[in-house]
């Protein structure tokens, strides 16, 4: 019986300890977000790739190809050139892809990064009840369109989901910063 005591005192106070380890979000950062998101001009560099895990994807980090410290549904990006920025109306981005394409395929063996130049569209922006933001908009790369989720929090990490009409879903995290830094 003592030891069911023991076994519920160490839960409690290890889910106690590990609830109050979260930090609180000051108002110069919810400061921050609204300003950068009044007038939308910033850029997103992400830090991991979460690509779906599917069979092939499992395969090629059996084969070591994934290199050290990544896994079929986690990639890390740090050194990588990625970007995603949002300036009015107008986007670019250059983000690595790692997943699935279906049939779509360019000419000459191009770059299977994602790439976007041009206008957004059906652009959307919610302010959510925890002071983050999701943005919601379409974009197209030379070949295909994307439909794009971003999430951005008051810290200025985001998560940016990108679904397209040729390849498999993938998530990148990464960290905000103004566009004209």
């Amino acid at each position: 019986m003592k030891s069911k005591y023991l076994i519920i005192c160490i839960l409690m106070v290890t889910v106690l300890s590990c609830s109050s380890s979260k930090s609180p979000i000051t108002e110069a950062q919810i400061k921050a977000l609204d300003s950068i998101m009044a007038k939308p001009d910033f850029s997103i560099k992400s830090d991991w790739a979460y690509p779906q895990a599917t069979l092939a994807m499992q395969q090629i980090a059996n084969s070591g190809l994934l290199g050290p410290g990544n896994v079929a549904n986690a990639i890390n990006l740090i050194g990588n050139y990625n970007f995603l920025t949002i300036s009015g109306d107008s986007i670019s981005s250059h983000l690595p892809y790692y997943g699935e394409r279906q049939m779509h395929m360019d000419y000459n063996g191009g770059d299977s990064a994602i790439e976007f130049k041009g206008l957004v569209e059906n652009y959307k922006a919610l302010k959510n009840k925890n002071k983050s933001y999701t943005i919601t908009f379409s974009a197209k790369s030379k070949s295909e369109t994307f439909n794009t989720t971003l999430t951005i929090f008051p810290n200025l990490k985001a998560n940016i989901l990108l679904s397209g009409s040729s390849r498999n879903s993938i998530r990148y995290s990464g960290t905000v910063s103004k566009a004209k830094e």
